[in-house]
């Protein structure tokens, strides 16, 4: 999210957890002095790559974040001072057409949820989806967020996921720039339909 409005649109929809990216080489990078007062139900959530630590943790007190997303080649000790803050830490993994399910290992007690989405030239938001059928294989009872390139026409691949063994632990969706205008700014209306047609 980027634009103070088209935030409290997103917000009036209840989504679980809304991202803010703190990165400057993104289009969406979120550089307003701060954010328009949220629902205690949503989840302010930052979005790093390979922050420097400091940089992170005055973000997190300034915009009172309650979670991060972690983009980068952050270690498992630089997840672990973020969740001694008290925040919730999703470490995001990518994935192409297979993946090492055994790099998750030394995450496992240093983060609260891992995300995957498509690998891609640049972190996050490249618009394309990955084959979830990948997820089979997840050796980990840690909860996921499932992420890339998720728009309406995915719809019927993510009922027809749910009902799969790769979904068991899957917590959340993350959708982003199928959803966008431009950069930043949501289609309301087509976040309306994406969630009412995943009203199970």
């Amino acid at each position: 999210m980027k634009y103070q409005d088209n935030i409290n649109q997103v917000a009036a929809l209840q989504p679980d957890y809304l991202g803010f990216i703190f990165y400057e080489k993104s289009a969406r990078n979120f550089d307003s002095e701060s954010i328009p007062q949220l629902p205690k139900s949503i989840k302010k959530t930052g979005v790093f790559v390979d922050a420097d630590l400091d940089l992170v943790v005055d973000k997190i007190k300034k915009h009172d974040l309650q979670a991060v997303q972690l983009h980068g080649n952050e270690s498992t000790e630089y997840c672990k001072k973020i969740k001694s803050e008290g925040i919730e830490v999703i470490k995001v993994f990518s994935i192409k057409d297979e993946f090492d399910f055994s790099i998750l290992n030394p995450y496992e007690g240093s983060v609260d949820y891992f995300l995957f989405d498509t690998k891609g030239k640049l972190p996050g938001g490249n618009g394309y989806t990955f084959d979830w059928n990948v997820l089979n294989n997840y050796p980990s009872s840690k909860p996921f967020f499932l992420s890339g390139g998720i728009g309406l026409n995915e719809v019927e691949d993510i009922k027809k996921f749910a009902k799969s063994k790769a979904s068991k632990y899957c917590y959340a969706l993350d959708v982003n720039s199928k959803f966008e205008i431009e950069p930043g700014l949501k289609n309301i209306e087509e976040l309306k339909i994406f969630k009412q047609s995943l009203s199970f």
